[in-house]
């Protein structure tokens, strides 16, 4: 009886409307192992988990062999995409469904119900054959789904099934959401009342700029520490312009747009890609941002196709910034590069037009005070002993002196955005609030050591001729005077003399162009205490080593 019963293997019946599959059933079982199965999902199951021979059923239910055997590995397939998948009757009756569609709230189920069946006559398909309908709704107002309902004809038994693929869309329709939201406060962030800023200074148009930012960062991407900084194109440095959140030390710290030794910014500004650092204690290239930082996010700000600057976020917890961070920063940094763009353009037409005023108010008006100050400084050399008299001139000598400040001051042009935060120069110790008079006649040369001696913490104040020099030496002591040899007026030696007439501890350093000195100027001041000489073109660094060597020198006589 053994032998009978495992003849025939395994047999699946296929449970149906009709009473014969149970008289199947008891026959079969003297000559084989029967299973019965309520349903295809059934018949899936088994044969995914047990070896079937035979399958028995109505043939209006069951597919030929090949396909049976491929059924397992379908289901299978069914169950791991991300998309919810079940097959329902004309009456919205479920007969099959994956996993996915399981783990959906009741409430998707129901509102699927109420779009399709719910409210339609009994019989009536909802769909026609082979229409596809769609629809989209939420839940709460924080879960997105979109549906595709499909119909397919049993052509056996003249059945409408339909197919139903529900996709959780939440993650797409809030990235999309937020994406949208900060065009719109990128599209805020480029907006610019004319009429209001062509009435506000530079550093004001930033600060209406840097609240906007700081805004829109908090409110959209949730970050609360950030820096923004520019390439500087002919120092290929990056200035930081504006930030929220980071201390000072951050903000002063050199950085420039290079691969190696400079950071995560200048590598970004260098690259022009993207960094998330999920862990600033692991990565070699971090520099000092917020106190207690754990991770941050640097994106470089691209206009059109040059990176102009980059914005750089930081947070105190552990990889805290993911790609999506990263994307919605890319986005918003666009933006944030354009605004600027548009702002600086503003700056430099305004700068333009002051950097006008200031040459030609300076050009029309020097030469007038120069004359004035020439004339007052001889008459007070005539006039020795009217005290009144004396007085005077000596009040129109300081007027002028105030004349020339303040026309520097209102005339002064602001630079674009870059100039508008300048950068506390690191000053020399040895300089540091030091005050230099600076006689020459050739303005580039008056210029350019003003803006050297500037940078190390001097204190400068130029003139162009030796008449002129005479004025400024009698009003005020000097830490050290740089003169040229050759002038209108005066040649260097006379200023020399007069310098230590007056202020005997005051050194005195020459600049002559190759060695030109036709009134011997360098050789009778030399053995009076003259401190050095430059010999034009000089470098930089021999300026600031001669005028260090001087001041130094005379600090100790002095001591």
């Amino acid at each position: 009886m053994s032998q009978s019963r495992t003849s025939l293997g395994r047999i699946l019946i296929l449970q149906s409307s009709t009473a014969e599959w149970a008289s199947w059933a008891q026959a079969l079982r003297d000559v084989a192992e029967v299973q019965v199965a309520p349903d295809m999902e059934a018949v899936l199951h088994a044969l995914h988990r047990d070896r079937i021979d035979w399958i028995l059923g109505p043939s209006s239910q069951l597919v030929d062999r090949h396909q049976t055997a491929t059924m397992p590995l379908l289901a299978a397939t069914l169950d791991t995409i991300s998309q919810g998948v079940c097959i329902v009757d004309s009456e919205g009756r479920i007969h099959w469904c994956n996993a996915r569609f399981k783990q959906f709230p009741d409430e998707v189920w129901s509102r699927i119900r109420q779009a399709f069946f719910e409210g339609r006559p009994v019989g009536e398909s909802p769909l026609e054959t082979g229409r596809l309908r769609s629809l989209s709704f939420d839940i709460d107002n924080d879960r997105y789904y979109d549906v595709a309902v499909t119909p397919m004809c049993d052509l056996n038994e003249g059945q409408t099934r339909l197919v139903v693929v529900v996709s959780d869309v939440s993650r797409a329709r809030r990235l999309q959401r937020k994406m949208d939201a900060i065009d719109n406060a990128g599209r805020e962030l480029v907006r610019f009342d004319l009429d209001q800023i062509s009435r506000m200074g530079v550093a004001q148009r930033l600060a209406l700029l840097e609240q906007r930012i700081l805004r829109c960062t908090q409110e959209l991407l949730h970050f609360d520490n950030f820096i923004i900084r520019l390439l500087n194109k002919s120092t290929n440095r990056l200035e930081a312009v504006l930030s929220a959140g980071l201390p000072p030390e951050a903000l002063d710290i050199d950085i420039y747009a290079s691969t190696e030794n400079n950071g995560i910014t200048g590598y970004v500004a260098a690259t022009g890609r993207s960094y998330i650092c999920p862990d600033v204690r692991n990565d070699r290239r971090y520099l000092r941002g917020i106190d207690g930082a754990r991770s941050s996010l640097t994106v470089p700000l691209w206009l059109h196709d040059h990176v102009i600057g980059v914005f750089n976020i930081e947070s105190q917890g552990v990889s805290a910034f993911s790609e999506d961070d990263r994307q919605f920063a890319e986005i918003f940094g666009r933006y944030i590069a354009l605004a600027l763009h548009i702002m600086d353009v503003l700056v430099v037409e305004r700068h333009t037009i002051t950097g006008r005023l200031a040459d030609n108010v300076s050009s029309e008006i020097a030469g007038p005070l120069n004359d004035i100050l020439s004339d007052a400084s001889t008459l007070m050399e005539d006039y020795i002993g009217h005290d009144d008299l004396r007085r005077r001139l000596q009040s129109i000598i300081d007027n002028v002196a105030q004349i020339k400040v303040s026309i520097k001051e209102v005339t002064r042009p602001e630079g674009g955005i870059l100039g508008s935060r300048p950068r506390q120069p690191k000053a020399d110790p040895a300089l540091a609030g030091k005050s230099v008079l600076v006689i020459d006649d050739e303005e580039i040369i008056r210029q350019t050591v003003h803006d050297v001696l500037v940078k190390h913490g001097c204190e400068v104040e130029m003139v162009r001729d030796g008449t002129a020099a005479l004025a400024v030496i009698g009003q005020r002591r000097y830490d050290l005077v740089l003169s040229d040899i050759r002038m209108p007026g005066l040649n260097g030696y006379e200023v020399f003399r007069a310098v230590k007439d007056r202020h005997p501890g005051c050194p005195v350093v020459f600049m002559t162009g190759f060695g030109y000195d036709p009134n011997h100027s360098i050789v009778r001041a030399h053995p009076e205490g003259l401190s050095g000489v430059l010999y034009k073109p000089f470098k930089v660094e021999e300026l600031i080593k001669t005028v260090r060597t001087a001041i130094e020198k005379a600090g100790t006589q002095a001591g």
